[in-house]
């Protein structure tokens, strides 16, 4: 596992390199180097040893505070070790002050040197208003289908600005030890999903569902997101949306909101005062039973909950008979780089574009 999360960073470094003329008007590609065409970056050892050895601290800006540590063991060390003069700052902030934060000290020209972006239009904006690189010339780009860019690319399907690095998935994870004293079995189906919540609360020993509203975000990603594309036929319903051809008042998306709003007495007391780290914490202590998720989760989970764990998909509908699930482009490294970081940008080694 480690080794993949070392070689993501490398994708990211590799971003520093790229597109690394100074900020250019929306849509147009990076400038040269000056002097000409861009020299070829170096390779290997001899890589390591090109920076000038001037101290370069580059600051990667994200939403996913939860990863620090492993940036601070894991990667950031390794990356670090073969290039010593390169200083690196993972910065995250809070997921729900993240979108402003960045956009704060992007506009005040604070922003680190390689900005996390939001898949779609958060950051299709950031790109527009000039803030994001073109990244189309970047070498391995060609590597990642249209799936994997489409949460990063103009409307129009000619410029990338963020390089593809994580997708995610919704489901249920489930305390299996809870499962186990309880007799409780894994639901496929809404009628077994309400049925296996009414024996949890009847115990009295557990919340039921472990999701709060304070932060809003979980509500419409881990609930609507996770149990919609069973309504609304996957694919075929996102097209619809897009197309016109379907809107978010007919049947089967008011259907996702009338079975969400049966969740709601299985909740903690208080749901609406839950934010999602109060969700995380009452589920790896033990205190709840099943947790509406997103596979971001699970490595979280692994370390902290001292249980095992379990997963089932969205339960069918009454009448379905083929399960939806929602995955997701989420992650994409994008850059902004300052003309201090020139040099070290350079410098560094073609390391990125394999998915």
């Amino acid at each position: 596992m480690s080794k993949k999360l070392v070689f993501a960073f490398l994708i990211v470094a590799a971003l520093v390199m790229s597109a690394c003329a100074p900020a250019t008007a929306p849509g147009a590609a990076p400038a040269p180097a000056a002097g000409g065409d861009q020299a070829a970056a170096p390779s290997g050892d001899e890589a390591a040893a090109a920076p000038s050895g001037d101290q370069v601290t580059l600051t990667i800006e994200s939403w996913r505070n939860d990863d620090l540590p492993i940036w601070q063991d894991v990667i950031i060390p390794a990356f670090e070790a073969k290039y010593p003069n390169i200083q690196v700052e993972f910065a995250p902030t809070a997921p729900t002050e993240y979108n402003a934060a960045l956009n704060a000290k992007l506009e005040g020209g604070s922003a680190g040197d390689l900005i996390t972006c939001r898949p779609f239009d958060a950051s299709l904006a950031l790109y527009q208003a000039g803030y994001l690189a073109n990244l189309n010339d970047l070498a391995g780009m060609e590597n990642f289908g249209y799936v994997a860019k489409s949460a990063w690319i103009t409307d129009d399907g000619k410029d990338v600005f963020c390089v593809p690095m994580a997708s995610v998935i919704h489901g249920f994870i489930y305390n299996k030890a809870i499962f186990d004293e309880l007799g409780l079995t894994e639901p496929k189906t809404e009628a077994e999903f309400f049925a296996m919540l009414d024996a949890i609360k009847a115990s009295g020993k557990y919340t039921a569902l472990d999701i709060g509203t304070k932060d809003q975000w979980e509500s419409a990603t881990m609930g609507f997101q996770n149990i919609g594309p069973n309504y609304w036929m996957g694919e075929d319903g996102r097209k619809g949306l897009i197309a016109g051809t379907e809107k978010f008042t007919d049947p089967q998306y008011v259907a996702v909101w009338e079975q969400l709003a049966k969740w709601a007495p299985y909740l903690s007391e208080g749901f609406e005062a839950q934010s999602y780290p109060d969700s995380q914490n009452l589920f790896t202590l033990g205190k709840s039973a099943v947790y509406p998720a997103g596979s971001w989760d699970i490595s979280l989970f692994n370390q902290q909950a001292e249980f095992e764990l379990g997963a089932f998909p969205p339960p069918l509908p009454e009448g379905a008979d083929k399960c939806f699930i929602s995955d997701h482009v989420d992650i994409a490294p994008g850059h902004e780089c300052r003309d201090e970081e020139r040099r070290c940008c350079q410098d560094l080694p073609d390391l990125g574009g394999k998915p």
